[in-house]
């Protein structure tokens, strides 16, 4: 089974170059407000750039369809990673939008006894993954913050759907993350920079590589 790598957070051409460089199958673009926010503009800079192959996901934050609909025809995104509560609204009509070119992660924060809310996820058709992340107060992505990888092996194994890890991952601690959960995907923001927004070329293409030795 191959691995779904996605670097996050990029915010310049060079960054992101960087992660398709290293080896990554996705990059991510943070829309909402983060010390990582990017807009609509600077992004359609960027991806005439960028590989054909490479997946180009738009992370949004309690967007409406209107907004996440101009961003993906702008930039050219190929997915979309969406923070927010609620049920499959959003994701019909994006589904319904952009058929099945586009890709539709959901992300669940982390708590003890989700398993049902994983297993309820996976029953919408209208959505390809689910992102495991973890959150504070204050931030619902980006955070640095890992969750507890044991307790939340079972629900990663019985979801019927493509399960991706996120929140806290680096270079040093992926491997036993993927060793631990057995996910489809992971994916890193915070864990390989050098400053809030921008990357460190060692930890982006360490991280890369220990996600695919993982996997060997």
């Amino acid at each position: 089974m191959s691995l779904w790598v996605k670097v996050c957070a990029n915010t310049s051409l060079a960054d992101t170059m960087l992660a398709v460089d290293a080896g990554a199958d996705a990059v991510g673009f943070v829309f909402s407000q983060s010390p990582r926010q990017v807009t609509v503009q600077q992004v359609a800079a960027i991806t005439p750039a960028l590989p054909s192959s490479i997946e180009k996901i738009g992370v949004f934050v309690d967007s409406s369809f209107e907004a996440i609909e101009t961003a993906v025809q702008t930039c050219g995104l190929t997915g979309v990673q969406l923070h927010f509560e609620g049920g499959e609204g959003l994701p019909a009509q994006l589904r319904n939008r952009f058929g099945a070119t586009l890709g539709i992660l959901k992300v669940l924060h982390y708590a003890p006894g989700m398993k049902d809310k994983a297993a309820e996820l996976a029953s919408h058709k209208n959505i390809d993954a689910i992102l495991v992340d973890s959150r504070t107060a204050t931030a619902v992505g980006g955070t640095g913050i890992r969750f507890d990888w044991d307790e939340a092996a079972s629900m990663f194994r019985v979801a019927e759907i493509n399960m991706v890890a996120a929140g806290g991952l680096n270079s040093t601690n992926v491997e036993q993350a993927i060793q631990k959960l057995k996910p489809w995907g992971v994916d890193v923001a915070s864990g390989v920079e050098a400053a809030p927004g921008r990357k460190d070329p060692e930890k982006v293409r360490a991280f890369v590589r220990n996600a695919r030795k993982a996997m060997s």
